[in-house]
């Protein structure tokens, strides 16, 4: 009677490491709403060119961005929103610490430049991480306004390639009107590590002597 509390034990221990191995958590990730930035006049918006790092965190590195108040159009979060083509496409990128082998799932709102006669209904953009690939999402503004954007949730999962990690979103509009950005998150989760053949056995076999030992329990009452 005494060892049948030690096997459930075991086995139970055994089923929670596993099963809390790929709990996921907040990156050591900056100002992924744009909200600390430069001075942006109310209801209009400033645009931020290569090299720039005035908005917390990130570097403009290539192209150029249009800062934008929510009193220009509707922000998803916050006040601050990014319309990812200011004279035309940019790129912005943040580097954050990760850890190697980690998976990480990138949680971004997209919706679009709604100005009508400037470039394609249809407005690109394209996301990647350090030693991954890249992804293409797109968002159709027919129907959106500055009051009603739309906003949709996208998201990007990449697996960290080293102890730090270059995000980055690149507006694919070659005009003026590009993709809007907004509400970027990021979560970690540890890889779930693989049993080994023997510590798979191990656990089976707990796991039945278990069942069997609550089986004859039963009968036994």
């Amino acid at each position: 009677m005494r060892g049948r509390p030690f096997v459930w034990l075991v086995g139970l221990c055994a089923l929670g490491a596993v099963a809390t191995a790929g709990t996921a958590r907040a990156a050591a990730f900056a100002n992924g709403s744009f909200e600390t930035g430069p001075s942006v006049p109310s209801a209009s918006f400033t645009t931020l060119y290569a090299t720039d790092t005035s908005v917390t965190g990130w570097t403009i590195s290539s192209g150029s961005v249009d800062d934008i108040d929510t009193g220009y159009w509707q922000a998803e979060d916050g006040s601050r929103s990014l319309d990812m083509s200011g004279v035309g496409p940019g790129r912005i990128e943040q580097t954050f610490d990760t850890m190697l082998g980690y998976q990480y799932t990138v949680t971004f709102y997209l919706a679009g430049n709604t100005n009508a006669g400037c470039g394609s209904s249809v407005k690109g953009l394209d996301v990647d991480a350090t030693g991954n690939p890249s992804a293409h999402y797109a968002f159709d503004v027919t129907g959106h306004s500055t009051s009603s954007m739309g906003w949709v949730q996208e998201t990007y999962t990449f697996v960290a390639t080293g102890t730090s990690t270059t995000l980055a979103f690149q507006s694919a509009d070659a005009s003026p009107c590009g993709p809007a950005l907004d509400n970027v998150s990021v979560t970690e989760a540890p890889p779930v590590p693989a049993l080994s053949p023997a510590a798979a056995t191990t656990l089976a076999l707990l796991l039945a002597a278990a069942g069997v030992l609550a089986l004859g329990r039963r009968a036994a009452a």
